[in-house]
């Protein structure tokens, strides 16, 4: 049996004059074909044999999505290097820290500007080469073979760095068989989702390529029969997703969230009479999900779908068969919205350590609002102490690069622990009900430690008692503070930390309290920690008043005060 790169090399060669990747460039796409993406991966492949980089070593890719992003993940595996994807929006001190523990050969930007930031935090950076250098017009070359090198299946392909609760980033270690069985899980779904169709899938993608998921929907695109089309500009989501007219493409709970509440508050803006068909439409859906129906919800149902839904749903193209949602909970609510509207959002759960993906939601079948889906073939996954999901199989990576103890605490007995609290349905559907850890996870998917950021703040305000930020599930950061503190100096405090950080981990708003915690009024430990989930119910109101649509405008406006 072929192992994922050999089918994905395979595929492309069969796809010789077909598009395969392209990029939006304003109202136009610049493509490419299966022969020229493969003459791409050639040059990549020529000049890693040229520059002495062997099997084994790691090179780093920095830089946006795009064809070459592609050309240069596909040339690295296939000449057995084993790639360190990152995030080209990462503060450039956390890019050197997480180079720093995997010592890559290489350096390969698709700027100049990229690398500059991270040659100031780490001056013994290795080498950085431009994608440009690489595949700039020269000399003919004899041609390589478009096959790879020989791999076995415990070789690693690539190390996907994602933090720890210490904040530090671990590189998660995934290897030839891990993502060979993922590969043909993502397409047994997929196909369970196109059914048979002699066209090409179309798919859209905006996510950035160093995620687990993004690197695992990349190459299942290239295994299978598809025109991926990549975003180049998030200002231009909406026009871009209407050009691509794609079939499908992977989502975290944010862009989701961001349309129902665009859609609700265009709708508040239109005559009574829409407002009014809206309404009655959306109520009348609800009672019917519930089994609940009166006699005219199925006219005002029809009516809201004919006049309304069909608009809203055009906007994502005339091919959309499902969207796919995961990195973070999607609410109920907005599942539900999405239904409504007819468009199914099918719920991915999964982690890096598990190659990305652990359920997912079977297209063929009702999806259940709320719940992740059944677990894909293969694994297994169950309920340990304290409700903890741990999962095994094929997709489990090997362990953290040069973590060892590390890797030892979350593999036990073959079992991989992820942190997580869930439940699991009589039909084999799983809840995520919450993080054992005190990681912050974002509706955008990112997974946040928030001590060393409480920290930091502290540090410039010695007047506080504590610093606590919050966030889990919402856009954005904000924090507690404790204390006789007054509003100009956590201003003060934010204004300086903030530009350390990346954006996804800045703090956006904040709250004054003047009680501190103590173990007596039930918010910290005896031994002085904090009691998170305590702080959360006692302070729901103001934390969701710093997210409400006021509090967002203040902390705009202290954001360019």
């Amino acid at each position: 049996m072929p192992n994922f790169l050999e089918t994905i090399l395979a595929q492309l060669k069969r796809a010789d004059g077909r598009v395969v990747l392209r990029e939006v460039c304003g109202d136009r796409f610049v493509s490419v074909t299966g022969r020229e993406l493969l003459d791409q991966v050639q040059l990549v492949r020529s000049f890693i044999r040229s520059s002495g980089v062997q099997p084994g070593d790691r090179c780093a890719l920095l830089a946006p999505n795009s064809v070459r992003w592609a050309a240069f993940h596909l040339g690295l595996m296939a000449e057995g290097v084993i790639v360190v994807p990152l995030y080209s929006r990462q503060a450039p001190a956390e890019l050197a820290a997480m180079m720093k523990d995997c010592q890559p050969r290489l350096i390969f930007a698709n700027d100049a500007a990229l690398g500059d930031g991270l040659a100031q935090a780490w001056p013994e950076a290795p080498s950085r080469v431009l994608f440009e250098e690489v595949l700039r017009p020269s000399a003919p070359q004899p041609r390589l073979s478009d096959t790879s090198n020989p791999r076995l299946d415990s070789d690693i392909v690539t190390i996907i760095y994602t933090s720890g609760t210490s904040g530090e980033p671990k590189g998660v270690c995934l290897n030839v068989s891990n993502l060979t069985h993922m590969l043909a899980c993502t397409t047994e779904r997929l196909d369970q989702l196109m059914g048979a169709t002699r066209e090409p899938d179309r798919v859209f993608h905006y996510l950035p390529f160093n995620f687990a998921a993004s690197t695992i929907l990349m190459l299942s695109c290239f295994t299978r029969e598809s025109v991926l089309t990549l975003s180049t500009d998030l200002s231009k989501l909406a026009d871009e997703i209407l050009l691509a007219t794609p079939n499908y493409f992977l989502n975290v709970p944010t862009l989701l969230e961001r349309v129902r509440r665009g859609v609700e508050e265009a709708i508040a803006k239109r005559p009574a009479a829409i407002r009014s068909l809206f309404s009655k439409a959306r109520t009348a859906w609800q009672r019917k999900h519930v089994g609940r129906g009166h006699a005219l919800d199925a006219f005002w149902l029809a009516l809201g779908r004919a006049l309304i839904f069909r608009n809203i749903r055009e906007r994502f193209g005339t091919h959309l068969r499902a969207l796919i949602c995961g990195s973070a909970p999607l609410a109920a609510e907005t599942q539900q919205f999405f239904l409504m509207l007819g468009i199914p959002v099918l719920q991915a759960y999964g982690l890096t350590e598990t190659t990305g993906i652990c359920t997912l939601d079977d297209p063929r079948v009702p999806v259940e609002p709320g719940y992740v889906g059944t677990a894909i073939t293969g694994i297994e996954m169950k309920l340990a102490e304290n409700e903890e999901i741990v999962v095994r199989g094929p997709h489990i990576f090997p362990g953290y690069w040069n973590r060892p103890e590390e890797t030892a605490r979350v593999l036990q007995d073959g079992w991989f622990h992820t942190g997580d609290q869930g439940e699991v349905n009589v039909r084999g559907n799983w809840r995520i009900s919450g993080r054992i850890k005190n990681l912050i996870i974002l509706n955008s998917g990112h997974n946040i430690a928030p001590e060393p950021i409480e920290e930091k703040i502290a540090r410039l305000l010695p007047a506080a008692h504590q610093v606590v930020a919050v966030g889990n599930g919402r856009g954005y950061l904000c924090v507690l503070v404790t204390g006789a503190v007054e509003s100009a100096a956590v201003q003060a405090a934010l204004g300086a930390v903030n530009p350390e950080l990346p954006h996804y981990r800045q703090i956006r708003n904040f709250t004054l309290i003047r009680d501190g915690f103590s173990p007596e009024n039930g918010l910290l430990t005896a031994n002085g920690k904090l009691r998170r989930d305590a702080i959360n119910a006692r302070y729901a109101s103001e934390i969701n008043a710093m997210y409400d649509s006021k509090g967002a405008r203040e902390a705009a406006s202290r954001q360019h005060a």
